[in-house]
C-alpha cells in the first residue's frame, strides 16, 4: 500500500520533489565547495584508516584495507570522483534528470563516507535517498525525467513472473 502510494501518487511526487531539491542542493554546494576550494583527500583517507585501530574501531578492517591499498595510492582519482560526483549528483537531483541514477550515486557516496567513520548529514541523506529510490520514476515526475525517460529506448526485457496456482 505505501509502496504503491510513493510510486504513483501525485502528492507523493510533490513531497519527493522537495526531498530531491534538498538532497540536490546539499550535494551541489558540497561539491562546489570542494571544486573551488582545492579539495585534497589524503588527510581524510589517512584519518579513516586510523579509525580502524583499537578495541572498538569506527572503520571496519576490510574498508580500511580498501582505502589503504586502492584509494590512497589513487587519491587524485578519488578526489576527482568525489568532487564531480557530488556536483553532478546535485545538478541531476535538482533538475530531476536521471533521478534514480543520481540518487544511487549519492547514496553510494553517503555509504562510503559512513564506512570511513564520518557521520555528519550522511545518515539523514541515506534515509531520504531511499525514498527517492523506492519511488522510482515518481521521484522525477516534476523534473526533466518526465520528458526524458519516455524517449529512452527500452532494451531490457524483464522476464514475466510465474505465479503459483492456488
Amino acid at each position: 500500500m505505501i509502496n504503491q502510494w510513493i510510486r504513483n501518487n501525485e502528492k507523493a511526487a510533490l513531497i519527493l520533489t522537495v526531498i530531491r531539491f534538498y538532497l540536490g542542493y546539499t550535494w551541489l554546494t558540497s561539491g562546489l565547495g570542494k571544486v573551488t576550494g582545492g579539495f585534497e583527500v589524503n588527510g581524510f583517507l589517512m584519518g579513516a584508516i586510523g579509525k580502524a585501530e583499537g578495541a572498538h574501531p569506527a572503520v571496519q578492517g576490510w574498508w580500511a584495507l580498501f582505502l589503504e591499498q586502492i584509494a590512497l595510492p589513487n587519491h587524485e582519482l578519488f578526489a576527482f570522483l568525489v568532487m564531480w560526483g557530488e556536483v553532478f549528483a546535485g545538478i541531476a537531483l535538482i533538475l530531476g534528470l536521471f533521478t534514480n541514477i543520481a540518487a544511487l550515486g549519492g547514496i553510494l557516496m553517503n555509504f562510503a563516507f559512513l564506512f570511513s567513520g564520518t557521520t555528519s548529514t550522511n545518515p539523514q541523506m541515506v534515509i531520504l535517498t531511499v525514498f527517492l529510490l523506492v519511488a522510482g520514476a515518481n521521484a522525477g515526475k516534476y523534473g526533466l525525467d518526465r520528458w526524458v525517460l519516455p524517449h529512452l529506448p527500452r532494451k531490457i526485457a524483464w522476464p514475466k513472473r510465474k505465479t503459483l496456482a492456488h
